[in-house]
């Protein structure tokens, strides 16, 4: 899921824009009329889309997008001379009025966008912290004496291992430590 989050001076637009998303089958997660509100919102957030107008009460869409913290996408909707006027290239626009199936279409990208960017950060490889990788370069440098290995071949072995037992590098390496010591 996607956090949504509508921003609108009106909560009744607001309202209005979160009762079209849920009925195409989003989940919009909070409904603001301001842009501290949508702030305190996305503290608990770690990503997702800030709809919002031109003009909050407190704020202007640049203002709030420049306090975002990275992973949130921001749709804006505002009229034509506005969208024209103000193009930022990480801010997607709507012009209004407004079209239902533009509306979908825009926020289903958006998502896909923010489910891909999710995808890739698990993909990662998770960085190891000075003594983790100091405990597999020890185990290493044991399996590269003892078994007269390479160090590529050393780190495989822990990794195939490591994969085998359905346990972490750190975890096997500690294993290997242990029972050749």
């Amino acid at each position: 899921m996607v956090n949504i989050i509508v921003v609108l001076p009106k909560t009744e637009d607001a309202k209005g824009i979160r009762s079209v998303l849920m009925k195409n089958g989003f989940q919009v997660t909070a409904v603001c009329a301001t842009g501290a509100q949508v702030l305190s919102q996305i503290q608990d957030l770690n990503d997702g889309i800030v709809i919002c107008g031109y003009k909050m009460t407190d704020m202007i869409y640049t203002e709030l997008h420049d306090c975002l913290p990275d992973g949130f996408d921001m749709l804006l909707l505002a009229s034509r001379a506005v969208v024209n006027e103000h193009l930022c290239g990480d801010i997607m626009s709507l012009s209004m009025p407004l079209k239902v199936h533009d509306l979908v279409n825009t926020v289903e990208m958006m998502c896909q966008t923010v489910t891909r960017r999710r995808r890739r950060e698990r993909m990662k490889p998770r960085q190891r912290n000075v003594e983790e990788a100091a405990l597999i370069k020890e185990a290493k440098e044991l399996l590269m004496n003892r078994n007269h290995m390479t160090e590529q071949e050393a780190h495989r072995y822990i990794q195939k291992t490591s994969m085998d037992s359905g346990t972490n590098m750190v975890e096997t390496a500690q294993m290997v430590l242990f029972m050749m010591k």
